[in-house]
């Protein structure tokens, strides 16, 4: 395990894995005297936490104006959008305003960003009163390094007629095939080097960054501004998906320098979750406690 993962991983997961064991508490009380210093002081603001509602799709099937009301029960104030079950964006954005719900942001295919729906796309999102058009991810066929650099060209295009449309830049959602290096080139570095900021940005999956191999705390400093929102995932022990809070991810450490990388929204994902409603009420106790 490199230097890197370690940094991303909770500190008695990480030392377990590398068969430190035997410092385990050690490296708890440090952990623990960290949390603790009276500089760890700052919390997620509440408009800030959020539901990726890809967590939510089997009861939102059955259940979508009745799973999104207990969303905002629970205390969850936005939501990314991906698939709107049946609805167009003016329904879907109706059923938001009754519960309270604020959709900040929804996925929308890169054949259709970088293609002719681009329009109707942005003029979606106005409709949700979002602020971003996130590319989920990229066709198989592009995981090469000029795969990567035509991705880069496209999403720049559309990241101007975004901003000149009022929206924010457009975002890119990593997985961890995106941080793989790939003919002597890191895949998500082109994407980080070739974009212009003004026009594109990035939706960081910190799950998928973990299984790349990538580090948060280390792209919200070099990078600066560029990820205004998170996809905050946590890793059980087998490398499975676990509601936040409940793995081994170290969020608080991750999140320490969150506000250089222009962190606005924590959007809570699991991609599978066996009840997806404990799923929610579990990760928002986490982070709407969580100090950092």
């Amino acid at each position: 395990m490199n230097g890197t993962r370690r940094a991303f991983l909770g500190t008695a997961a990480g030392l377990a894995a590398v068969g430190l064991a035997s410092t385990a508490g050690t490296a708890q009380a440090a952990e623990s005297g960290r949390h603790h210093d009276p500089r760890c002081r700052r919390r997620i603001p509440r408009g800030g936490i959020g539901m990726h509602l890809y967590t939510m799709r089997s009861v939102l099937e059955t259940a979508f104006e009745g799973t999104l009301e207990q969303l905002a029960d629970i205390g969850y104030a936005t939501v990314g959008v991906s698939g709107r079950f049946g609805r167009d964006a003016t329904q879907f954005r109706r059923v938001l305003d009754d519960v309270g719900l604020k959709a900040v942001l929804e996925h929308v295919g890169y054949a259709t960003v970088a293609g002719t729906g681009l329009q109707k796309a942005i003029e979606d999102v106005h409709t949700l009163g979002g602020e971003w058009v996130v590319v989920p991810s990229l066709p198989t066929q592009m995981h090469t390094p000029a795969g990567y650099r035509e991705a880069a060209a496209a999403m720049n295009r559309a990241g101007r007629v975004a901003r000149e449309s009022g929206l924010g830049p457009v975002l890119f959602h990593n997985h961890d095939a995106d941080h793989k290096v790939v003919e002597g080139e890191v895949l998500y570095d082109i994407l980080l080097n070739e974009t212009d900021p003004e026009y594109v940005g990035f939706e960081l999956d910190v799950y998928w960054a973990a299984k790349g191999g990538a580090d948060p705390r280390r792209l919200f400093v070099e990078e600066g501004p560029r990820f205004p929102a998170l996809h905050v995932k946590d890793m059980a022990p087998n490398g499975d998906f676990a509601d936040v809070g409940s793995g081994v991810l170290d969020f608080a450490e991750m999140f320490e320098t969150a506000h250089r990388g222009g962190v606005r929204q924590w959007l809570v994902e699991h991609d599978s979750p066996k009840d997806p409603i404990a799923t929610a009420r579990n990760s928002y106790r986490h982070l709407s406690r969580l100090r950092y």
